[in-house]
C-alpha cells in the first residue's frame, strides 16, 4: 500500500514539474497578442486590473473616467472578418450615469476573494463601494477621509471579511463588509498610503507604502506595526530553500554528532577564566545580552527604527510572491526592491535601470514561478528577472504611460492598461492546438450561469 501512495505522490510530483516546465516555457516567449483583443469602453486611463481569484476568468477594471468594467477573458464576444481575432467585449460597465456610480476616477477594482458575487471598488471621490454583480448596486459604502490609492483582500482569509484601503490620508482603514462599518485604524505613517497588499501566507499580515518612503508590516490582531523596512539593512542574495536549509543542519548535526568526545574537546575553543572565576566568553554573552536589552529599550534607538525608509521617495507599487517569501517594491526613486520578509532584509538585487511613475499608483505583476517581475515603465512593460535583476523582455504597445499589469497564470497572459484607455494582451508566441480549436467555439462549452452567489 505505501509503495502505491509513494508512487502516485512521485508521479504527481512529475506532473506538476512538467506543467510547470511549460508554462515557464510559455512566459518566456510572451509578446502582443494576435488573436486576442480586449475592446475597453473606458474613455479614461486604466488605473487597475484583476482576474478573479476562483476561476481565473472574469477580468475587471477600473479607469479614470469613473468606469469599472468586466470581461470574460475565456469566451469571445465576437470574432473578427476572418475568424482569427476574438473581441472581448464588456460583461457589464458602470460609470457616471448610473445612479450609484463614483463622481471621480476609480483608482482601484477588486473581486470579492472566494466568488464573483461582489466587487469592491475605490475612488478619488473619497468613497469605498462595495457592489452585487447581478444587480451591478451598491449594498455598503465607506466613506474614506481622502482620496482612495488603493483597496486589497486577503487570498487567504478565513476568519474575517476586512478591506484594507489606503488613502492620501496617513491612517489605514479595515472596512468590515460583514459589519459595515470600520473594524480598526492602523496608525504610523507620516504621508498619505498608496500601496497596501495582504500577506498570501497570513490572513493578518498587511503590508503597506507611504508616500513618506516606509514600507509597513502590520498584524492586524494588535496594535501598532511590528516591522518598517529599513533599505542599509541588507543581505546578499536569495534565501536558500527549506529542502536546502533541512539537509544542510542535518549534515552538520551528523558531522558534530560523528567527531566523537576527542575531537569535541580539540574543537571545543579555550576559554580563560577571569579573577572572580567567571569565564570570559560567558561575560561576553552577558554584555551582549545587556546591550541588546537597553538597545531594544532606548527611545532614541526606537525611534530611529521607526523613522527607517524603503525608498527614496514615495512607496507606489507593492507585489508579494506567490510563495509569500519576498516582496518587491517600487518606488518614485525609480528604484525596484525586493526584500526578504523573513528578515526583513534588502536582498540587494540591482534591477536594471528604468523609469517609473512618480505621481500615482502603479499595479505590478509576479510570473506563477515568481521567476519574472513585470512592472510598467512609462509607455513600456519591462520583464526582470526577479532574483538577477536582469531586464529579460521590453513589451511595447502602449502609446502612452503604463499604469498597470496582472499576470493571468491560468492562461500565461499578462494584461496590461494604460492612459491610452487601452488594456492590451500579451500571449506566448506559439498558440497550442487547444487554443486553435477553441476559436470556432466548439471547445468552449456555453455558459449561461448567473454570476455566483
Amino acid at each position: 500500500m505505501w509503495k502505491e501512495i509513494g508512487d502516485r505522490e512521485f508521479g504527481k510530483l512529475r506532473t506538476n514539474l512538467f506543467r510547470n516546465r511549460i508554462k515557464s516555457a510559455r512566459i518566456a516567449s510572451i509578446q502582443l497578442s494576435n488573436y486576442k483583443d480586449i475592446i475597453s469602453p473606458h474613455r479614461g486611463s486604466v488605473n487597475s486590473l484583476q482576474v478573479d481569484l476562483t476561476e481565473g476568468r472574469y477580468l475587471l477594471s477600473s479607469a479614470s473616467d469613473a468606469s469599472v468594467a468586466a470581461y470574460d477573458v475565456q469566451r469571445a464576444t465576437e470574432y473578427d472578418g476572418s475568424g482569427l481575432i476574438a473581441k472581448h467585449k464588456h460583461i457589464f460597465l458602470v460609470d457616471k450615469q448610473h445612479e450609484q456610480g463614483h463622481k471621480y476616477a476609480i483608482s482601484t477594482a477588486i473581486w470579492y476573494p472566494i466568488d464573483t458575487g461582489l466587487f469592491i471598488t475605490g475612488s478619488y471621490d473619497h468613497y469605498v463601494n462595495v457592489w452585487d454583480t447581478n444587480t451591478t448596486q451598491v449594498v455598503i459604502n465607506f466613506k474614506m477621509p481622502g482620496k482612495v490609492y488603493k483597496t486589497a483582500m486577503s487570498p487567504v482569509a478565513t476568519s474575517h471579511m476586512l478591506i484594507a484601503a489606503g488613502s492620501e490620508d496617513v491612517q489605514i482603514r479595515l472596512c468590515d463588509i460583514s459589519s459595515g462599518a470600520f473594524a480598526h485604524t492602523l496608525s504610523g505613517h507620516r504621508d498619505g498610503v498608496m500601496s497596501v497588499e495582504w500577506s498570501a501566507s497570513s490572513e493578518w499580515v498587511l503590508v503597506t507604502g507611504g508616500r513618506d518612503g516606509a514600507i509597513r508590516f502590520w498584524d492586524i490582531r494588535r496594535a501598532g506595526c511590528f516591522r518598517v523596512l529599513d533599505q542599509s539593512h541588507s543581505q546578499l542574495g536569495r534565501r536558500p530553500t527549506l529542502l536546502t536549509r533541512s539537509t544542510a543542519n542535518k549534515s552538520s548535526t551528523l558531522k558534530s554528532s560523528s567527531g566523537g568526545p576527542s575531537s569535541s574537546a580539540k574543537g571545543r575553543p579555550s576559554q580563560k577564566k577571569m579573577g572572580n572565576g567567571v569565564n570570559i566568553k560567558q561575560s561576553a554573552i552577558a554584555r551582549q545580552v545587556r546591550g541588546a536589552g537597553k538597545q531594544r529599550l532606548h527611545p532614541g534607538m526606537l525611534s530611529s527604527q521607526d523613522r527607517a525608509t524603503a525608498h527614496y521617495g514615495a512607496v507606489n507599487g507593492l507585489k508579494v510572491t506567490n510563495d509569500g517569501m519576498y516582496l518587491l517594491s517600487a518606488g518614485s526613486d525609480s528604484r525596484l526592491r525586493l526584500w526578504d520578509i523573513e528578515s526583513g532584509c534588502n536582498t540587494l538585487v540591482n534591477y536594471e535601470t528604468s523609469r517609473l511613475q512618480a505621481t500615482k499608483a502603479i499595479q505590478l505583476a509576479i510570473s506563477h514561478d515568481s521567476s519574472l517581475a513585470f512592472v510598467p515603465c512609462m509607455s513600456t512593460t519591462k520583464a526582470f528577472d526577479l532574483w538577477s535583476g536582469k531586464m529579460m523582455m521590453d513589451l511595447r504597445g502602449h502609446y502612452e504611460n503604463v499604469n498597470c499589469c496582472l499576470y493571468n497564470s491560468l492562461d500565461q497572459e499578462l494584461y496590461t492598461g494604460g492612459n491610452d484607455r487601452k488594456i492590451l494582451v500579451w500571449s506566448p508566441s506559439e498558440v497550442t492546438t487547444e487554443e486553435l480549436e477553441g476559436r470556432d467555439g466548439q471547445a468552449f462549452a456555453i455558459d449561461q450561469d448567473n454570476w455566483s452567489d
